[in-house]
């Protein structure tokens, strides 16, 4: 059950990344939760080492460090999917 919850709050971490990061994204659903529920680890694992809790535990720090990252990875996909290469 926890993955489930897991996967549910890395989605809300993702659409809340999408909202926050200016201009269109071109990331489908599953794109979304996949960088959401990345930023989640990521924002787990920082808030477990700044002594706030356990890793997957839902506490406001870890949830403010994932949507920070989350917009973070979104950037990063976005440069990596806007990279065309050059037409001769």
């Amino acid at each position: 059950m926890a993955i489930i919850g897991f996967l549910v709050f890395g989605l809300i971490v993702g659409a809340l990344a999408r909202l926050l990061k200016p201009g269109r994204q071109r990331l489908g659903l599953l794109g979304t939760l996949v960088l959401g529920v990345v930023g989640s680890l990521i924002g787990g694992i920082v808030a477990s080492a700044l002594g706030t809790g356990d890793i997957w535990e839902l506490n406001i720090l870890g949830a403010v460090v994932a949507i920070i990252a989350a917009v973070l990875l979104i950037g990063v996909v976005e440069g990596f999917l806007g990279k065309k290469p050059a037409h001769r």
